[in-house]
């Protein structure tokens, strides 16, 4: 008489962002005698969490914790600095490209720019510090600095731009 043994091992981790991925194998196997149920039990046991903990270890695709959510509009609030706000350094992390970021923290270095400023109006705009900033919203805070420091008087403009700096 054949007895079936079937073996189930299951793992789920939490992720990011409110998220998980789970990973489940099992096997059915046949044994001849009831003698070998304990060490095949084990067997298997050791077999399958070994599979499942090396395929869990792919993560795949990961949603960042505002996934799915709308930008709310701007409200009076987001306008007054918070007491949070993380200052502008060379740290590494930047989203945007190098050569974006040694413009962005030239500009503020060289015309005496307040970086708290910078990283509120960074977030007023864009949702988002200037370090998280992609490519295409970096240059628009760079335009967005020229052009306060233009407007402000011939003279104000920034050193970057009157040595023919470019973005």
């Amino acid at each position: 008489m054949a007895v079936k043994l079937i073996a189930n091992y299951s793992k789920r981790l939490g992720l990011p962002g409110y998220s998980s991925h789970q990973f489940s194998v099992s096997v059915e196997t046949e044994l001849n005698t009831t003698d070998d149920i304990a060490f095949e039990a084990e067997r298997l046991y050791i077999q399958l969490q070994s599979n499942v903990d090396g395929q869990i270890q792919q993560t795949g695709f990961v949603p960042s914790p505002d996934y799915g959510m709308e930008s709310p509009a701007p409200t009076q609030a987001d306008t007054t600095q918070p007491s949070n706000v993380t200052p502008i350094s060379s740290e590494p992390g930047w989203q945007c490209s190098p050569k974006q970021q040694e413009l962005i923290l030239k500009l503020i270095s060289e015309n005496g720019l307040d970086k708290n400023q910078i990283e509120q109006q960074s977030r007023q705009r864009f949702r988002k510090g200037v370090k998280q900033l992609n490519k295409l919203e970096a240059s628009g805070l760079i335009d967005m600095i020229f052009q306060e420091q233009l407007n402000q008087s011939p003279e104000s403009k920034p050193k970057a731009y009157r040595k023919g700096g470019q973005r």
